[in-house]
């Protein structure tokens, strides 16, 4: 079952806000990180690396949930759920790039690890709004 954005929190989607992104490690542990990530209106993109732990959590079990505070009104807060749907190269960093530009970060530039780096692609099927 897909759920929509709920109406008024949208745009926690749209701003440039750092969320938390929750997993499950492969022994069972949960598992937070503060994740930047870009909104294409269906899924969640987020830049990752695949020896971290994040990446290999995923693998070991796709389902996730993201949460978004409002950094304007703290008690206003989006959770997603869903799973990773696919893992995709991000090829000379150029998706890595694109979250520096969104986040205003454009001076920073490519990681060492460019070359291991990853475009999460995360499905959306539940919404919760507070």
């Amino acid at each position: 079952m897909i759920s929509k954005v709920p109406a008024g929190y949208e745009d926690l989607l749209e701003r440039p806000i750092v969320g938390v992104l929750a997993t499950v490690t492969p022994h069972g542990a949960p598992d937070q990180t503060p994740m930047r990530f870009k909104w294409d209106g269906a899924r969640l993109r987020m830049s990752h690396t695949i020896p971290r732990r994040k990446f290999t959590s995923l693998q070991a079990n796709p389902n996730y949930s993201f949460l978004l505070t409002d950094p304007d009104k703290p008690s206003r807060c989006l959770q997603t759920q869903g799973w990773l749907i696919t893992v995709l190269a991000d090829e000379e960093g150029k998706f890595y790039r694109e979250l520096n530009e969104r986040y205003g970060e454009a001076e920073n530039g490519l990681p060492d690890d460019v070359l291991d780096r990853v475009v999460l692609i995360l499905d959306a099927t539940r919404f919760t709004a507070k």
